[in-house]
């Protein structure tokens, strides 16, 4: 069940820019107006992530431009006040780097991003060496997925598995990426697993019940 699950080499991006760890200030500045990106990863040798400068690493020196000494009252962490003062990437950046492995589902990176506050993740193999990169947008295109090819994954994954008696009395419909399964049913007790089942695919927004069941002729509508 569920082959569909999409992975990050499916989304990600993989011409990615990136710098070393002496690249300047001003070089890194520069860069992300080119690439026009909010992060860049910080590689050295051949390629291994060492860590990530973001717009928010760089903009704790604008806060010490103006008036140092005010700043640095206001800047509460040790490292916060180093970034400030730094002058290379290997200064300012964020290490280690939050990264995620192009085998990880699409739902483990939404995972890392929401609990790291970030908005990209660099994308790495085994050896810690950059294979690319994936955004929040990238992660949002699984949202776009037909709603036939949903529904089809639903009928053969879900319901011919867990209502194979009553499978053909379940009738699935999905419009805009919402769910709603409609029919007779003999167990009741398994509707929260399907409501379970039908959200983990791919692409959906939400899941309704409109079901009778079979024996006591209840019906049973709306969301579990």
């Amino acid at each position: 069940m569920y082959g569909t699950s999409r992975i990050v080499s499916d989304v990600m991006t993989q011409t990615v820019a990136a710098i070393g760890r002496r690249a300047p200030f001003k070089e890194i500045v520069q860069l992300m107006q080119d690439w026009k990106v909010s992060a860049l990863p910080v590689i050295e040798g051949e390629g291994r992530v060492v860590g990530v400068v973001s717009e928010a690493d760089l903009l704790a020196k604008e806060e010490l431009r103006d008036d140092p000494d005010a700043a640095y009252l206001q800047l509460r962490q040790p490292v916060d006040v180093a970034k400030a003062e730094g002058l290379t990437a290997g200064d300012v950046m964020s290490s280690p780097a939050l990264t995620v492995g192009a085998a990880a589902t699409v739902a483990e990176a939404a995972r890392i991003m929401a609990r790291g506050g970030v908005k990209r993740l660099p994308v790495v193999d085994e050896a810690g060496l950059l294979q690319g990169i994936v955004s929040r947008a990238d992660l949002l295109t699984v949202f776009l997925r037909d709603d036939e090819d949903i529904a089809e994954e639903v009928r053969r994954e879900i319901v011919s598995y867990l209502f194979p008696l009553s499978s053909s009395a379940v009738q699935v419909e999905v419009r805009d990426g919402v769910v709603t399964l409609a029919g007779r049913i003999r167990d009741r007790a398994l509707v929260p697993v399907a409501a379970r089942l039908v959200r983990a695919v791919e692409g959906v927004v939400d899941v309704r019940f409109d079901l009778v069941h079979e024996d006591l002729g209840v019906r049973g509508a709306g969301r579990p």
